[in-house]
């Protein structure tokens, strides 16, 4: 049964936390958000990122595209099938 009073958005999920984990409400709360905000990542957004984080590793756009291609599909919402042109086209516009 629902009371009338609002709710945290996700507050179920930050108290089973704080129960399960030993986290205090508000670091269970960032955990949740910072989870959220993970998978609310659109495609052209991971690739951009990605594509950052693997260039500061020092790999060759090369190296990098076919790495984003290999990483799409475990994506939580399956991403297209994206060629290499159509990755530089999200980096490079």
């Amino acid at each position: 049964m629902h009371s009338s009073s609002p709710q945290a958005p996700h507050a179920d999920l930050i108290a089973h936390l704080t129960r399960s984990s030993g986290l205090n409400p508000r670091e269970a709360a960032r955990v949740v958000a910072e989870v959220l905000a993970y998978f609310s990542e659109t495609t052209a957004e991971f690739v951009q990122r990605r594509h950052t984080e693997l260039q500061a590793r020092g790999l060759t756009n090369e190296q990098i595209f076919q790495r984003i291609a290999e990483e799409l599909p475990a994506r939580r919402v399956a991403a297209p099938q994206l060629s290499a042109r159509q990755l530089r086209r999200i980096v490079y516009g």
